[in-house]
This record gives C-alpha cells, structure tokens and sequence, in this order.
C-alpha cells in the first residue's frame, strides 16, 4: 500500500496506572476540561503553524460551533481545502478538479485533541500542570502529558488562561525532543457565521472520489495481543483512491490513534515493500499475512506501530 496514498485518502495535512493521578489534582483535571469544553464549544477563525523538523506548514481553520462545522485551508504547497460536518469529510484538491469524500469517523485533529473520557488518560500519562506564557498575544497555561511507558509520545498542551482555548500543541520523544507542533500565529474566538465554513469551490466542477467507508466485520482479522492502553474504536471498509475496497481498524488511547490497513495482495501497486518508513511524528510499517499486505500507519513511537503490526493475524473463521 503507496505510504502517501493513505495519508492523502485520509484526508489529513502531512495527524492515559489508575484515575487516582487525576483525582489527585483536581486543578490539572479542571484545566483538561477547559480545554476540552473551549475547543468543541467555541467557534473561531485563526491561522496555525504545524512543524516538523525544519518543515512548516501554515494552515487557516474556521469553525462554527453550533453547526459542529469546520473548513481547514492549507495554504502552503498545493492548495487544499477540508470541510468537515458532523457526518462527512470533504477534501478539494483545486488543481486536480478532485473532491474526496467520506464518513466522519471519531478523530481529533488540532486544536481539538482531547478525548471524551478524560479520567482514561491517566492511566498511561502523568499529567502536570506546566509553565505559563505569552504565545501568540494569549497568556497560556502549560499542561504537561508525560507517558508512563515508551510505546507513546508525551504532549505539551498551551492554553489560553482565559477561555481554555488550545494555542500551542507539542509532541514529544522519549527524551522529551519535539517531534511536532501546532502553533496559532493568529487566533480570533467567536464571529464566525455559516458562509464563513462554506468551501470556496464549487463542487459541481469537481471529479467526486467517495471512499464509500462504511462500518462492518472484518472476518477473521484480529490482533494476537493488544497493546497497552490502545483499544479498538472502530472497524469498516473504505477505498483508498481507486483501489478495491480495503479493510480498515482503528486503535487509540484517547490521544494517538494507530489504522491497521488490510487489502489484498493483487490489489497493491507492486513497488510497496514491507518494512518501517517514518513521517514527522508518524510511523508506517508494512508486512504481508495471509496474502494480504497489513499496513501500520499511527502517530506513535515506532515500537509501538511494529508492535500492532507484527500482533495482526488472520484465523479462517
């Protein structure tokens, strides 16, 4: 399976032992709740810097919270435009005249990171609160995701002391490095109507591509042993470009989310190879079983990526 396909058909720009830790420290508890609650229930406009290595991509997002609508322009490299509501995903590629659309499936993208459950983080992150400062013209506080095992990154999360709004978002390594980061250079809260959220291409010019995902059973699919803390959030086919349909499970902790790939051996483009490849803070890892190639794609450590991979079996039911 072609890496940058599945990072293109995803649509996506090339993206914790016990509660008592939280419970501990209700303060810390608070502040991941502001947070939680400022980026799901605000609307606002803003520009942000993602970073990886010496790579940086702007991107401009708008969204209307009462709609649960939001548009994403990338605006460096070629021009790409998301549109996500509450059912669908819709990503303009201009250039090409293309639309790809699917089914919204649970995710979290920037700056909207935090899961539903958050007593759940706890049991594989410490969380502190961090260091307060000046990002972006907000007076932001730190609040500090520290893994309690090397099969995930750590997270820094910067937010704005008043409304609890995500500013700044850091990924990462073992040795505290940063892998990635999510930064708004400009941030407007409120003031957004619906035309705002509107994509800026009209749809009946464009060549529809529907990933036509939908939920369902992989038969016989599974892993011989879970990893820690990752648990299965959802199982469906879709397709992947022109590809025959593909088989497709999610896995997540509440923060990183690992998609396991499964498509069948004559379906692939004969120059994938097995093995590890990385982008940025993602990890890829490829391996034939059964006659399928299984393809590992998650923003997680690269043990971690190999670990659900070499775990994916398939048993004839």
């Amino acid at each position: 399976m072609n890496v940058r396909r599945v990072a293109a058909a995803l649509s996506v720009p090339l993206a914790f032992v016990a509660g008592a830790a939280i419970a501990q420290s209700p303060e810390t508890l608070s502040w991941l709740r502001k947070i939680q609650e400022a980026t799901r229930n605000l609307s606002y406009t803003g520009t942000f810097v993602y970073q990886q290595g010496d790579k940086n991509e702007t991107s401009r997002i708008t969204r209307l919270a009462p709609a649960d609508i939001e548009r994403l322009e990338v605006l460096d490299g070629l021009p790409r435009e998301l549109v996500r509501t509450r059912d669908t995903v819709r990503c303009y590629l201009p250039e090409a005249k293309v639309v790809k659309v699917e089914k919204r499936t649970p995710d979290r993208s920037f700056p909207a990171l935090l899961p539903d459950q958050l007593n759940a983080l706890a049991q594989h992150y410490d969380i502190a609160l961090g260091e307060t400062r000046r990002i972006g013209g907000f007076e932001c506080q730190g609040v500090m995701l520290t893994p309690k095992d090397n099969l995930r990154y750590g997270y820094r999360l910067y937010a704005d002391r008043s409304t609890g709004m995500l500013v700044r978002a850091v990924t990462v390594d073992a040795a505290g490095n940063p892998v990635e980061q999510f930064t708004f250079t400009q941030l407007s809260l409120g003031h957004v109507t619906p035309d705002m959220v509107k994509s800026r291409h009209a749809a009946s010019n464009f060549r529809v591509e529907d990933a036509q995902a939908q939920p369902a059973r992989l038969a016989g699919w599974g892993l011989t042993s879970e990893l820690p803390g990752f648990h299965k959030i959802v199982e469906l086919t879709r397709r992947l470009g022109d590809s025959k349909p593909v088989g497709q499970v999610v896995y997540s902790d509440g923060i990183a989310a690992v998609s396991v790939f499964i498509e069948p051996l004559q379906a692939k483009n004969q120059q994938d190879r097995p093995g590890l490849a990385s982008m940025g803070a993602i990890h890829v890892y490829t391996r034939q079983v059964a006659n399928h190639m299984v393809t590992v794609v998650g923003e997680a450590p690269a043990t971690s990526v190999q670990l659900i991979g070499n775990a994916v079996e398939y048993r004839r039911p």
